[in-house]
């Protein structure tokens, strides 16, 4: 015979203000943990959506972001011309060769320096990238000093928002649009004419090629073609793993900072709930000597004082999450340690965020709970009924 589960319900409403104390530090412990995986999640998924699963990138064999990565020109051109690129209807291979550079520009409401990555492109770049959308203006004609800003470019730097102009490289650039690349870090950078950028900064090699190469095979024996070959010194990625890679470090950095701050936290969490059960326990003897006389056991009890901190940790949980969740609302900005350029993205609630912050959550109302529940348990009969 258990417990009815409605008794443990009962003896939490019945202490409101314990209650509501209780669950709310639980509550903020949770907010602080949720707001953490979410901030993770939201930079690994801002960097992994900017690849697409049919692109390949190539860069040099030792460069492990796109502004450390050269490539000559004669490479350059033997690598966009693979069988395996897929042709336009035009029959010319869907391959943009684009050198990427970092600026630094004043922000538009501190006018402290950051950097920013500009990117300079080719004709099939923005084929490649489906998921740019043009918000306002135009594109930059080729051969000109002209510029497009990310949405996160346009409303953070000074001067980059449509119509002003940019020095890059000794030039000064028109801004001439304005695009939106949904949740990708390519809203953080500002394209130009790729010939123009290598002009202006004296660069003579391109940073990578990007080309489209759909199906697992394909891809395979490009990449098995091009690293073999002896006048080439590269690597050749899935342009979604290469992005992937790139948020590894800091959203894993992000991950264990997060546990360590809400681990001290939720210290305190755990001895409130603690405490409240204990005072639970000291106030409700003579109850449990009648629960215990009229035939429920010392699991029962137990399991009953469990499942009332249990519930406690949910209540928390719940309150944390649903709070947490309005951080989507958010868009912040740092520094991405790969490139040591400007990142803008989102908080993220994900399912599996929400179900380690309610698992978290819950643990603190187990762990909260598990001493009282074993006092209680404990006390004889003859003792509580005295």
């Amino acid at each position: 015979m258990a417990v009815p589960l409605n008794y443990s319900i009962r003896n939490l409403s019945n202490r409101k203000f314990t209650t509501i104390l209780t669950a709310g530090g639980m509550a903020l412990v949770t907010f602080v943990f949720s707001a953490v995986m979410m901030l993770a999640e939201g930079l690994e998924q801002t960097l992994v959506d900017s690849g697409s699963p049919n692109n390949v990138i190539v860069l040099r064999g030792a460069a492990e972001t796109e502004v450390s990565s050269s490539i000559e020109r004669k490479q350059a051109d033997i690598i966009e011309v693979q069988p395996e690129v897929e042709e336009d209807s035009k029959g010319d291979r869907v391959a943009a060769k684009e050198t990427l550079v970092l600026v630094t520009l004043p922000k538009r409401k501190t006018a402290n320096p950051t950097n920013v990555v500009i990117r300079g492109t080719s004709r099939h770049s923005l084929e490649l990238r489906p998921q740019i959308k043009l918000l306002s203006g135009r594109t930059p004609k080729p051969g000109s000093y002209e510029v497009m800003a990310g949405m996160n470019i346009s409303k953070g730097i000074e001067g980059a928002t449509l119509g002003e102009m940019l020095r890059l490289g000794m030039v000064s650039w028109k801004v001439v649009g304005i695009f939106d690349a949904g949740n990708t870090a390519f809203n953080s950078e500002l394209w130009a004419d790729g010939d123009q950028i290598m002009s202006a900064f004296r660069r003579n090699s391109y940073s990578v090629v990007v080309m489209r190469v759909p199906g697992q095979k394909r891809f395979k024996e490009l990449k098995d073609q091009l690293e073999k070959d002896p006048r080439l010194s590269i690597q050749v990625k899935r342009e979604v793993d290469f992005y992937k890679e790139q948020s590894e470090m800091m959203s894993k950095f992000i991950r264990l900072l997060g546990f360590a701050m809400t681990l001290f936290f939720s210290v305190g969490a755990v001895l409130g709930a603690m405490v409240t059960m204990y005072s639970a326990v000291a106030n409700r003897t003579r109850e449990i000597g009648t629960l215990r006389a009229i035939g429920f056991s010392r699991h029962n009890i137990l399991v009953a004082f469990l499942t009332e901190s249990l519930f406690l940790g949910i209540l928390g949980g719940s309150l944390g999450t649903i709070a947490s969740s309005s951080l989507q609302l958010l868009t912040i900005s740092t520094l991405n340690w790969e490139t040591f350029s400007e990142i803008a993205f989102s908080f993220r609630l994900t399912l599996p965020v929400f179900i380690k912050s309610m698992v978290f959550a819950t643990a603190m109302g187990l762990v909260g709970g598990m001493l009282p529940a074993i006092r209680a348990s404990g006390i004889k009969i003859v003792d509580a009924l005295r």
